[in-house]
Order: structure tokens, then C-alpha cells, then sequence
């Protein structure tokens, strides 16, 4: 090979190494850029459960940014974990007490506060049960082996259970046929299973198991109106995209898959 012919090799080897150097990553100079995704932690009471759940199906596919993480439990344990610190950027509760502990404790940015859905206290037994009851005020301690209820000072539905029963007389005459959930799903397992004769839990809770029936309504004026007040927290590092998140819930298609679950 001429000297001339390898100078000419050299010189094209040369440039096509110079034009790789210059092409940038798909992700700096193409239309295929990649965003990291934000994972925003949401603590929501666990009546809400089944409805979040699936309304995190069609918010992530909406919003291919952001991934819900979802805590599910008591909204008073809840409330406390995140006093001590635990990750949230969203806090759904199923109690106002429990969120205006965190704003007592200038944990919530307040102006994102809102009410997003309401429930209704129900009465239930095993399905298989052959009760006669068809109202609270038909409870009768005396013919009560178990009674399972949430615990009233963290778990909202114990604590308005706590009010009715207080209301109608009976809180003292059922201590010791009391049996306390640390949730309101795990009172809904119990009736299911057959451990305890009766339940309290929210009409969206009943509404999902096919294992209870619903035996009675609790009239509304025995205890506290339940409503769902959602806030972003403080700590937020996301807190755009976290009130997104609240505003969806409120918009028609939240509140449509809210109401598919039996929430009011």
C-alpha cells in the first residue's frame, strides 16, 4: 500500500472518530429524553384502600411521572408516624381530629387542605348470620359473645362507633364484649372469619365483601360527621405534584371511582 493511501485512511478514520465524539446521548440531544419519575408517599386511612388502588391504575397512566406509594392504616397511627417522621407528602384521613392534630403541630401546608369524600356508619354480622337486628338500638349486650369495633383513640371508626354506642347508652354494658382492630379493615376480617357476632365499620367497607350484610345505618346525629380530609404536608419535596394528586381526587373521575366504592 502507497504511503499516499495510508495517509488517506488515517485521515477518514480520524474523522469519523471526531464525528462520534460529537453525537450526543439520546437522552441530552433526541426527542426520547427521560424524566425521572417523582414517587409520591401517600398515608391514607385504610377504608380507602380498594378505591385508591384502583384509582392509582388511571393517575399513573395520566401521569407517567409519578408513582403512588400508598401507607394504608388507622388515621391516628398514621397521624403519629408522621409526627415522627415518617416519609409522606399526602395525608388522607378519615377523621378531622386526626388532621388537626398535624396542623396543631404546623405540619401541613393549610392551604392545600380539603374535604374529599364522606361515609356512613353501618352495623354488620356474617353473612351466614341468622341476627334479627335491623338497628342499633336493638343491640342487646346480653345476647353479645363478640363485638368488634376499631379502637377509638387512634382508629376513627372506633371513635365514632364509641359516640353511637355512648349516645344509645351502651358503652358501659359492652365493655367486656368488646374486641378492638387496630383498623377498620381488620373489624371487617373478623366478622368475614366469624370471630366476633357483630361489627362497626364505613358503608364503603361493607360495600366490597361479599362474607358480611349490612344490618343497620347509624344515624348521623349520634356521632361526629364523617368526612376525609386530604392536605399536602410540609416536609413535601414534591409538593407540586402531590396537590396534582389532591385535585384529581376532587375532580369527576376521583370522585366517581370514590363513589364506586361506596363512599358518599
Amino acid at each position: 500500500m502507497s504511503k499516499r493511501s495510508i495517509v488517506i485512511m488515517m485521515g477518514v478514520m480520524l474523522l469519523l472518530l471526531a464525528g462520534c465524539s460529537k453525537e450526543k446521548p439520546a437522552s441530552e440531544g433526541s426527542g426520547t429524553s427521560t424524566v425521572d419519575k417523582v414517587e409520591l408517599h401517600i398515608s391514607a386511612a385504610a377504608s380507602l384502600t380498594d378505591s385508591l388502588d384502583d384509582f392509582k391504575k388511571t393517575y399513573e397512566k395520566e401521569h407517567e411521572n409519578v408513582e403512588l406509594t400508598f401507607m394504608y392504616g388507622g388515621s391516628g397511627k398514621l397521624a403519629t408516624s408522621i409526627e415522627n417522621g415518617a416519609p409522606a407528602d399526602v395525608f388522607l384521613s378519615a377523621s378531622k381530629k386526626d388532621m388537626d392534630t398535624l396542623e396543631g403541630k404546623d405540619l401541613l401546608d393549610v392551604s392545600t387542605r380539603t374535604d374529599f369524600t364522606k361515609n356512613v356508619l353501618v352495623l354488620i354480622a356474617n353473612q351466614d348470620s341468622n341476627s334479627a337486628i335491623n338497628s342499633f338500638e336493638d343491640i342487646d349486650p346480653a345476647t353479645v359473645r363478640h363485638f368488634v369495633i376499631g379502637e377509638p383513640e387512634s382508629v376513627p371508626v372506633g371513635r365514632y362507633t364509641k359516640e353511637v354506642f355512648e349516645h344509645l347508652k351502651l358503652w358501659q354494658p359492652m365493655q367486656d364484649k368488646l374486641v378492638l382492630a387496630s383498623d377498620v379493615r381488620q373489624v371487617l376480617t373478623q366478622v368475614e372469619l366469624g370471630n366476633a357476632d357483630y361489627g362497626v365499620v364505613y358503608s364503603s367497607d361493607a360495600f366490597i365483601s361479599d362474607k358480611v350484610k349490612v344490618l343497620a345505618e347509624s344515624d348521623p346525629s349520634w356521632h361526629e360527621p364523617i368526612v376525609y380530609p386530604g392536605a399536602v404536608l410540609k416536609e413535601s419535596k414534591h409538593a407540586h405534584e402531590a396537590q396534582q394528586f389532591l385535585d384529581a381526587l376532587l375532580d369527576e373521575q376521583g370522585q366517581e371511582t370514590l363513589a364506586k366504592y361506596g363512599f358518599k
